[in-house]
């Protein structure tokens, strides 16, 4: 935007100054042009009324002095001088002042013309001609005059060319420095960032009122999402007691068995609850910076959470393989990155079939089964909190939901494509090899 601008603006100021300029140089050399023109009109004046025994000598003499010729004939083309040329050479010019012709306009004398231009006029009084005068006067002293001038006008032009583009470099970073701090702000509050203010002092009145009201929208967008977490971390913290009670209460019940099942229902969904909320929390903080990136290694946390899981893999008749790859840190908390493995092993014993691989590659951890996998739609909102597959009544429909905050918290991405199975892919930042 900022070169859009200072093109608009620069095209504007040159057209100005151009436009300024351009009538100026031609009515300087318009000017001078008619000075030559009067001047040496002058002297054909002067000429045609000097007598015969004078007007040969001071011909002479002005050839003499300005370089200039002169030729000087009667009424019936004899010639009375010749000097500096002969009356042949400007025969044509003699006849149309013996008839009195007017003569042809000068052309505007410019700096690069260098050309020599006739001048014409019969001799005598009123109707009756005498003889004629032909001048034949250079250009080039009004050509370097005009080329003069020119110069100053030019360094003139130029000079508020310069102005005008500091001008317009002023002005435009003065429009567009507001809007250069409202971009980076939005940005910011894209990335997740609390709280992001922009200077609200600079620029035209306009901006500076909207720099004021986008501080005040950051700022409520951060209070709503804190007074999100908290609601959902105090109801959390809030139901444990009553549900530890209930529980103890429950326990003491004969046949309590559905009722219990119900409660520990309700007790994993208030987990759940409680790490969403610590996931959206984790998310905020390091996108605001305030949390430094911790490495975790891929593989010794993908052997470490299948170890963890294999007995209840094989009681559920699952098989689980590790394939490490490409060795790799990623720019992952060890507790997340084995939260986020126990969440889709946890899915892939329950939901899968007999078979699970996982697969680690640098920074890519692949979690694939043998099981029915899903549909298109379905892959589409696996990760909505509290989505679970038709037919599925276990779980909360929380965990793929926390794993997906977790995983795009740490800049990475959480992928579910079916492939012969249900495939879910891992990919986090690397930390790169120094």
């Amino acid at each position: 935007m900022r070169q859009r601008l200072l093109v608009v603006l620069l095209l504007f100021s040159l057209s100005a100054v151009t436009a300024f300029a351009f009538p100026l140089l031609m009515s300087t050399a318009s000017e001078r042009t008619q000075q030559f023109v009067i001047s040496r009109t002058a002297d054909l004046d002067r000429f045609a009324t000097l007598p015969a025994d004078v007007v040969v000598s001071e011909a002479q003499r002005y050839t003499e002095v300005y370089g200039e010729e002169v030729v000087v004939v009667t009424a019936a083309g004899v010639p009375v001088v010749e000097s500096g040329m002969a009356v042949a050479d400007v025969s044509a010019q003699i006849d149309a002042a013996l008839r009195n012709q007017p003569a042809a306009p000068v052309p505007t004398v410019l700096p690069w013309n260098r050309g020599d231009v006739l001048f014409a006029r019969p001799v005598g009084t009123g109707t009756k001609v005498a003889g004629a005068v032909v001048l034949r006067a250079s250009t080039e002293v009004a050509a370097l005059d005009v080329a003069r001038r020119w110069t100053f006008v030019l360094a003139g032009a130029l000079l508020a060319a310069c102005a005008c583009v500091l001008l317009a470099l002023v002005v435009s970073r003065w429009l567009l420095r507001p809007l250069k701090e409202l971009d980076r702000g939005v940005r910011a509050v894209a990335e997740g960032q609390r709280r992001t203010h922009v200077a609200d002092t600079a620029g035209p009145a306009e901006l500076r009122a909207l720099s004021e009201s986008f501080n005040r929208m950051s700022d409520a967008v951060a209070e709503a999402a804190d007074q999100q977490r908290r609601l959902i971390a105090d109801a959390s913290h809030q139901l444990r007691n009553p549900m530890a009670a209930l529980r103890l209460r429950v326990d003491m019940l004969p046949s309590n068995g559905s009722l219990l099942t119900e409660v520990e229902r309700l007790e994993s969904l208030l987990d759940g609850l409680l790490a969403l909320a610590s996931a959206e929390s984790t998310a905020t903080e390091r996108a605001a910076g305030g949390v430094e990136p911790e490495l975790a290694d891929l593989q010794v946390v993908a052997h470490d959470r299948v170890d963890a899981w294999r007995a209840a893999a094989q009681s559920a008749g699952v098989t689980i393989t590790v394939a490490d790859r490409t060795p790799g840190l990623v720019r992952c908390a060890v507790s997340d990155l084995a939260q986020v493995l126990d969440v889709v092993l946890d899915n892939a014993i329950k939901y899968g079939g007999d078979e699970v691989l996982v697969v680690c590659d640098r920074a890519t951890l692949t979690v694939r089964d043998n099981g029915p996998g899903l549909s298109e739609e379905d892959l589409q909102r696996a990760t909505e909190r509290f989505w679970r597959g038709d037919g599925t009544n276990r779980g909360t429909g929380l965990g793929l939901a926390i794993a997906e905050r977790i995983v795009t918290a740490h800049g990475g991405t959480l992928r579910l494509h079916s492939d012969g199975g249900l495939v879910v892919t891992v990919e986090l930042p690397k930390e790169p090899l120094l």
